[in-house]
This record gives structure tokens, C-alpha cells and sequence, in this order.
């Protein structure tokens, strides 16, 4: 039962809509509503500017450290990758936006600060390489998380964190599909430093 709590609250933390919230309280808008329709910190650049755009990284980072840090240090060896999958899921599938959410980056980005950095280091080298060459942070997020579970099975760091990140590499590609079908068309947003 107790563990059954721990990933019901982390999938609760990973709901919260930071970005949507941001965009109601600095605005009154939908996010939603604007640029490319995501919650996350690039639409927020694009809609409201880098301020609230750098408050939305931290918090959907946030949600991903607490959610590991809870099955860390309350469940058995091995759990923070439940709890830490339960709020990947509540970003994306958020119960306080009708099931809908984010695409898991950032979120994404705060589990890997807590695993062995061989995986935020991969996803940082291919992230900041795409983005510099192409200027597509869609395409960049990506082939960063797909370079995670390379670099943990490289490294030999254990065929659980291999596991988590081919599954979250499935699950995260899936949500990008509209972008895909934007890059094959050539109409996908490019990333700017301005608004």
C-alpha cells in the first residue's frame, strides 16, 4: 500500500502543469493556445519570454528529482525508477490538464541529474550538438534521450537504467510525434534566443 502511495504522489508531482500554470499567472493565457501547443519551457520562451521560461525548466526539473528522491529514500533498492516513471507519466499525461501534458524533457532532465552522469552527460553532448547545428530542440530532444540508454549499456550501468531509458526513449518519441511530422514537412519551429 505503501508503495502503491509513493507512485500515485509522484505521479501527482509530475502533473503539476508548471508551464501552464506560468502562463496563467504571468499572462492569463493557455499555453496551450500558443506557438507550438506544449507546456514546456521552449513554448514558453516562444509565448512569454526567457524569465518565465527559465521558472518553467526549474520546476518541470523539479518534479523529477523529488519524484526519484521519494522512491529512493521510501521504497526498496531499485524504486525511484518506478517513482521517477510515474511522474514522466504525469508530465505527459497530466490528471489536472484532462490527461494531457508536456513531452517529459525537462522532467527527464532532473532524473538524470540523480543517475550515474554517463546518461545526462550523453544527452547533453547530443542535445547542445543538435541544437547548434540545426537549431531544433525537438530533434535535439530526441536523439538525447535515445542517446541515454546507449551511453548506461555502454558503460555497463546496469540493465534496469537500460530498460528505463529505451523505455522512456519510446515514450518520448511517441510524444513528439506532431514534430516529426513538422520536421519531414520542413515547418518545425527553429530555436531562437529571442522571444
Amino acid at each position: 500500500m505503501e508503495l502503491a502511495l509513493l507512485i500515485l504522489v509522484s505521479y501527482l508531482i509530475g502533473s503539476i502543469p508548471t508551464g501552464f500554470l506560468i502562463g496563467k499567472l504571468v499572462k492569463g493565457i493557455d499555453i496551450r493556445t500558443q506557438g507550438s501547443g506544449n507546456i514546456g519551457a521552449t513554448n514558453v520562451w516562444r509565448s512569454l519570454g526567457p524569465a518565465p521560461a527559465l521558472v518553467a525548466l526549474v520546476g518541470d526539473v523539479a518534479k523529477g528529482i523529488v519524484a526519484l528522491l521519494l522512491g529512493r529514500y521510501y521504497g526498496p533498492p531499485g524504486f525511484e525508477l518506478i517513482t521517477a516513471g510515474a511522474a514522466l507519466l504525469g508530465h505527459g499525461w497530466s490528471v489536472f490538464l484532462r490527461f494531457q501534458g508536456g513531452k517529459m524533457i525537462a522532467t527527464m532532465l532532473g532524473i538524470l541529474i540523480m543517475l550515474p552522469p554517463v546518461g545526462l552527460g550523453a544527452a547533453a553532448v547530443v542535445w547542445l550538438s543538435t541544437v547548434g547545428l540545426t537549431r531544433y530542440v525537438s530533434l535535439a530532444s530526441m536523439l538525447a534521450v535515445v542517446a541515454v540508454p546507449v551511453a548506461f549499456a555502454v558503460t555497463g550501468a546496469g540493465m534496469n537504467l537500460v530498460v528505463f531509458g529505451t523505455l522512456v526513449a519510446l515514450v518520448v518519441i511517441y510524444k513528439h510525434r506532431s514534430n516529426i511530422a513538422r520536421l519531414l514537412t520542413g515547418t518545425e519551429h527553429r530555436f531562437s534566443l529571442r522571444k
